[in-house]
């Protein structure tokens, strides 16, 4: 079995590093990275327990933000830590959910418009239920708001990450699935050594759009106001929302500094070594030209104290490899496509999860009991104007976004360099542009209306560059050589070649990025500048006005017409689309 992974790991270019890299060749230890290692451990850990003391502390009824430069360093930490904790949990949850759907044909029937409708829910369509009931639930502590802000991070970096992994499993060539099969692997076998290794390169990039997706509504999930009730949090988002209220350009300032240097220090030191890592997984029969590299990878093959740990970790571990078969052992029947870890389960789980959603219909009801039918008129007009801009902005960012991710996913070393640049332009929190982007409007006689497309634009391109990134970085070094081998003209290189390549990846950038519209569609059309607000008619907007006027009922509303509309546009667009990924444009198959 053993000797199976092996041959199996080595198929999909699973080898730690090949002969040729240079991350293989010796490094002089240094004493001076041990103490540097030690010391970022121990301010990591105080750091930690500060966090802690503020999740144990007794809830305050107001928390005053103190705009001075010495508090930045303990507030960026903080929002930093929720982001990273939201991330663990969004990991957890795509790769449960993902594999239940890809797995369960019953369940992929429920699981897939239940994902596209809880994408299509804005942050304030979670926030005003899920603040009170988690404080209410802990009333003792700051623990319940923690919560509330962790959550609704998470709201905005699972779905995107969840797409990609869902359509990774369902991509996964037919080669490695049969030898799967041959060598008898288990469920979690095949997960660990092929489905889970093939994902590897889309659910990594998606990660890092993740990321930057949920410091999109940092500003309203560290301070946002719910009636009478202003709940507000320690950090980095809290900061920019006071600094703005007040007017202070130079705490500002300060804070978009400490967001670049925190995204910036999160690219390098997390997302940067994690890219280097996901290159053993590449589906290719030939080593990649120029392999990316990292400096903190780097920096840590000097150091002794992490040498010794991982000497100790080889030798508690390492099992020697039994002779192999003198013959292959004979295919077994094939693979139900329900067997899984929930093979034994999935009535019961579908049965709970259609009872939880059939009392909540029963809740919604109720609560929409209240409206007359020109208020849903109203809606569906809404609605379909949202959906206008929706569609332009994705055009517009797939114009310039598909060139650019092609020129980064194909070259290691333009994005060793735009890496970073990418990661602290898709995470800066667009809505402190905003009100630069308004005054521009203003100068250039642009309304809102138009106006809103391009403040949608500002965080919804990401989706498509990031996925046209992942998509590029995969396509196989053979074909790419034989391309230049045959002197193919760039034009038919990118029609032949790298555009059905990367086909797949766009398609989940498409339907990552207009379910991130829809979600920006509720600030980029109820904007606040100058004391006064402004709006344009759309589905957004509405959702904002009712969640300021705490109109519940209008606000449930309008975010079932939003979870309408992109379930019913997903459904007749973008799973055809799909459905032509995975079968006339995909390098698998």
């Amino acid at each position: 079995m053993k000797v199976a992974r092996a041959r199996l790991l080595d198929r999909i270019g699973t080898r730690v590093w090949s002969q040729g890299n240079a991350l293989t060749r010796p490094f002089r230890r240094r004493a001076w990275v041990d103490a540097v290692l030690v010391l970022g451990l121990c301010g990591t850990l105080f750091g930690l327990l500060e966090f802690a003391r503020e999740w144990t502390g007794t809830p305050r009824p107001t928390i005053d933000i103190d705009l001075s430069p010495l508090a930045l360093p303990t507030y960026t930490f903080f929002s930093m830590t929720r982001g990273l904790v939201a991330y663990l949990i969004s990991l957890g949850f795509t790769l449960v959910y993902a594999f239940w759907a890809a797995k369960d044909p019953r369940a992929e029937r429920l699981l897939v418009p239940l994902l596209d409708i809880l994408q299509s829910i804005p942050v304030l369509g979670f926030m005003p239920g899920l603040v009170l009931a988690l404080v209410a639930l802990f009333p003792g502590s700051n623990i319940g708001l923690e919560l509330a802000a962790i959550v609704m991070i998470f709201t905005g970096q699972a779905w995107n990450m969840t797409f990609s992994f869902y359509h990774s499993l369902k991509s996964v060539p037919h080669d490695l699935r049969e030898t799967s099969v041959v060598y008898r692997f288990s469920w979690w076998e095949r997960f660990k050594w092929v489905e889970l290794p093939f994902g590897t390169t889309g659910l990594v990039w998606n990660s890092m759009m993740s990321m930057a997706g949920g410091w999109f509504f940092l500003m309203i999930t560290e301070a946002f106001h719910l009636g009478d009730h202003d709940f507000r949090l320690p950090g980095l988002g809290s900061y920019m929302s006071v600094a703005a209220h007040e007017g202070n350009v130079s705490a500002m300032v300060l804070a978009v500094l400490a967001m670049m240097t925190m995204i910036v220090g999160l690219d390098q030191l997390l997302w940067r070594p994690v890219v280097v890592w996901a290159q053993r997984f590449r589906v290719e029969e030939t080593s990649a030209a120029e392999v990316p590299r990292s400096w903190f990878i780097d920096l840590l093959r000097r150091s002794k104290l992490v040498r010794r740990l991982e000497h100790r970790y080889r030798r508690r571990t390492h099992l020697r490899a039994p002779s192999p078969p003198p013959v292959p052992p004979s295919p077994p029947p094939p693979v139900r496509p329900g067997d899984g870890p929930l093979a034994l389960l999935p009535w019961a789980a579908l049965v709970a999860l259609a009872a939880a959603m059939g009392w909540g219909a029963l809740q919604l009801l109720r609560l929409l009991s209240r409206l007359d039918w020109s208020h849903w008129s109203v809606l569906a007009l809404a609605g379909l104007t949202t959906l206008g801009r929706v569609l332009v902005s994705t055009a517009i960012g797939t114009a310039w976004t598909v060139p650019l991710g092609l020129a980064v996913g194909l070259s290691p070393r333009v994005s060793r360099v735009f890496q970073p640049v990418a990661q602290v332009m898709a995470s800066f929190p667009a809505p402190m542009l905003f009100p630069a982007a308004i005054a521009l409007f203003h100068a250039a006689g642009v309304g809102l209306g138009v106006g809103s497309i391009v403040l949608m634009l500002l965080g919804t391109q990401w989706y498509i560059l990031f996925n046209v990134i992942a998509g590029a970085s995969s396509v196989p070094s053979d074909l790419r050589e034989a391309a230049v081998a045959f002197r193919m003209p760039r034009r038919d290189r990118f029609w032949t070649l790298y555009l059905p390549a990367v086909f797949p990846y766009l398609v989940t950038g498409w339907v990552t990025a207009a379910g991130g519209a829809w979600n920006a569609s509720i600030v980029a059309e109820y904007v606040t500048y100058r004391g006064s607000t402004l709006e344009t008619f759309g589905l957004g907007a509405a959702i904002s006005r009712a969640a300021e006027q705490g109109h519940f009922a209008e606000l449930t509303a309008a975010v079932l017409v939003m979870s309408v509309a992109v379930v019913c546009f997903n459904r007749l667009v973008w799973r055809r689309c799909y459905r032509l990924a995975s079968t006339r444009f995909s390098l698998t198959k």
